[in-house]
């Protein structure tokens, strides 16, 4: 991996939510345009865009009609030439969110698919007859509810669908298909597109024969993902995909890859396997799944996350790091404190987060400590998927009032309110009525109140990255995990040749006594704390206050 791809900072911002220059209540490449500065202040070098393209939006842009067509809601192939001209004359990257797994069944490959078994197109997605009695090929679930299986009269046959119905499943065993996605991605890497964040696509290459999943969270349908993560022929075709594409550019290949181990990980990112340079996983995300799957009433625990994220630090060669993104609750709210130590915890995740082995991404807001929304009524909703689980909890005789709150803990809408730039009307994002709730909470959490603040979170990830971005201990060094056992903390050390830095964060509301390893007891620098203290070596017994980190490097 080269050297610019190993510093790089990855900030996500969800396009729609994050600024609006023509007060039509959506967010627009105009909007992003004109917040380079603050993006690049940040200290982040990257951008990843989610996605722009052509789209009905039923679920925000995840279905795309036309993969060469700008959004109009976003703008024009000039504003997007222009935000990109403007990224690079500052010196930044522009990374688009690629969606190849499936397309919207407005594309004009699906419309012409459903038409007939024999024409250009008929191959494209993945169609299988029905059962004798008519009924669908397997009991094969949505990842949004509902059977993955949408009958077709024109057809008389069902396609496979693992998201929204509207969202067919692209047939990757068909070479001409991939062809297709090929010759489109040349287009935009042609254009000077620094790379792709690729959704889903662990889930491209399906079996060739379908069979029924097992029932589990006390859902009527199988598991989406079953038979279809990591298919036969995944390193196949991103082997493919490298070889005529990739390759031919330097630029950042990222791969969402759900219900992937780490060891199948490692196969996607190795550098002598030629497929992609970092993989998103999932695994640290389902610390708090339960009876319902994500959507259940549980609370994670420390040592599940911590295994988990040091799990991925050890078996695989380099990570993408994260705690929040588009589809995820806000972190301050998930795993720290977004009441009393909003503040203090939202500066702890970011240490412990950013800190690890392999390339940050920071989720817009997450540098200004952002909290969920919790609306009090499920039609104050726009995610799909919310709506979808709150009538499922309903149907299992869930009351009101406990379902919406389980679906406002997770509901992907706490990652998608406006982006809250100052305390005026609509917290600086429009002048219109935004096309989401608006988080009443604008008036405290706010860019300008952080900006004018030289002890803010934001002013706090900028001292982060900063560290992170010119310091070859934490960007080459071995990470460590240390104290496995201990109940309220966090701590691993990352070591290179005999240079080493230990990162230690609280995860506890209270005072707590740490007994560090006889090892780490040594003077040294404290190179960051989000407390106000000063410390020039490290006693065997650290009394750390409330969601306290420190960041020391060792002697």
């Amino acid at each position: 991996m080269n050297d610019w791809k190993k510093k790089a900072v990855v900030y996500e911002a969800y396009v729609q939510s994050f600024k609006d220059s023509n007060n039509d209540g959506i967010g627009d490449l105009p909007g992003l345009t004109s917040k380079l500065d603050y993006i690049k202040n940040l200290g982040a070098n990257v951008i990843w865009l989610t996605p722009i393209f052509k789209s009905p939006l039923v679920d925000n842009g995840y279905d795309i009609s036309d993969y060469e067509a700008i959004n109009p809601i976003y703008g024009t192939m000039s504003d997007f030439d222009h935000l990109l001209n403007e990224v690079h004359k500052k010196g930044l990257k522009i990374v688009l969110d690629l969606v190849v797994n499936h397309t919207s069944d407005k594309h004009k490959w699906f419309r012409e698919s459903k038409k007939s078994c024999n024409n250009k197109y008929s191959d494209y997605y993945i169609w299988r007859d029905p059962k004798s009695d008519g009924s669908a090929p397997t009991n094969l679930g949505s990842a949004f509810g509902g059977s993955a299986w949408e009958y077709v009269p024109e057809r008389k046959q069902y396609y496979l669908h693992l998201f929204a119905k509207q969202q067919p499943d692209l047939n990757w065993d068909n070479p001409k298909l991939r062809q297709s996605v090929y010759k489109m991605m040349r287009f935009w890497l042609d254009k000077g597109v620094d790379g792709f964040r690729m959704d889903s696509i662990s889930f491209i290459s399906k079996p060739k024969e379908f069979k029924d999943a097992p029932l589990q969270d006390h859902k009527k349908y199988g598991a989406y993902y079953y038979g279809s993560a990591n298919g036969p022929h995944i390193h196949e075709y991103l082997q493919e995909m490298n070889r005529e594409v990739l390759s031919k550019y330097d630029i950042l290949a990222i791969g969402e890859t759900p219900h992937t181990t780490p060891e199948e990980a490692e196969k996607f990112v190795s550098t002598d396997r030629h497929e992609l340079d970092m993989v998103f996983q999932f695994e640290h995300m389902h610390v708090d799944y339960g009876e319902f799957g994500r959507y259940s009433d549980v609370t994670f625990k420390l040592s599940d996350l911590r295994n988990s994220m040091s799990s991925w630090q050890n078996k695989v060669s380099w990570n993408s790091i994260y705690l929040g993104n588009h589809d995820q609750p806000r972190i301050v709210s998930r795993f720290g404190n977004d009441n009393k130590y909003q503040k203090e915890s939202a500066e702890m995740l970011a240490m412990i987060e950013l800190l690890q082995k392999g390339t940050p991404f920071i989720f817009q807001g997450e540098e200004i400590g952002m909290t969920n929304l919790h609306v009090n009524g499920i039609d104050e909703l726009k995610d799909l998927e919310a709506h979808n689980i709150y009538q499922f909890f309903l149907n299992q005789g869930i009351d009101k009032e406990t379902a919406l709150k389980m679906v406002n803990r997770k509901t992907r809408d706490n990652a998608r309110t406006p982006m809250q730039w100052n305390n005026t009307t609509n917290a600086g994002f429009s002048n219109g009525k935004p096309w989401i709730e608006i988080n009443p909470n604008y008036k405290q959490i706010n860019v300008e109140k952080d900006l004018q603040n030289k002890n803010s979170i934001y002013k706090f990830y900028q001292k982060i990255l900063e560290l992170k971005k010119n310091n070859s201990i934490l960007i080459d060094g071995k990470y460590k995990l240390i104290t496995p056992e201990d109940s309220a903390i966090y701590g691993f050390t990352r070591t290179l040749g005999n240079k080493q830095i230990l990162v230690v964060g609280s995860f506890v509301p209270y005072k707590v006594k740490y007994d560090l390893p006889k090892e780490l007891v040594r003077k040294g620098k404290q190179l960051l704390c989000n407390y106000d203290k000063h410390r020039n070596s490290l006693p065997s017994e650290l009394f750390l206050k409330p969601y306290e980190g420190i960041v020391f490097q060792l002697e």
